[in-house]
């Protein structure tokens, strides 16, 4: 099964994840998000696969895009942060690794290797 890797290639921690995948023989689909986010029902299905909320997922240090996206992590509905993220992908928190039914955030790197 293909494994697709939710990649930042300017992001040292996605970086590592796609260096720790390819360490293991794998090469994955490398979908640069910034340049092609996912849509609105991608994205609800990748924040389903992991169990997250969308406040889960935010990039909480790109204060410039929330602030422009006019949310507030700690006040934000979840609906807001979604409809954020969607408005602006850098706040998609990275990188996000998938593998059939289930993905997985890679903070750390080390986190890719539990759903292979």
């Amino acid at each position: 099964m293909a494994i697709d890797l939710y990649h930042n290639p300017r992001c040292a921690t996605s970086r590592k994840a796609l260096a720790l995948l390819r360490q293991h023989g794998i090469e994955p689909n490398i979908i640069e998000y910034l340049k092609m986010p996912p849509d609105r029902a991608r994205l609800r299905a990748l924040l389903a696969m992991m169990g997250m909320r969308p406040g889960q997922l935010l990039r909480k240090r790109e204060k410039a895009a929330m602030a422009k996206a006019g949310i507030d992590p700690r006040t934000s509905k979840e609906d807001a942060i979604l409809e954020a993220m969607l408005a602006e992908p850098i706040l998609i928190e990275r990188p996000i690794v998938v593998n059939g039914r289930k993905a997985v955030l890679g903070r750390p790197p080390g986190r890719v290797l539990e759903i292979l």
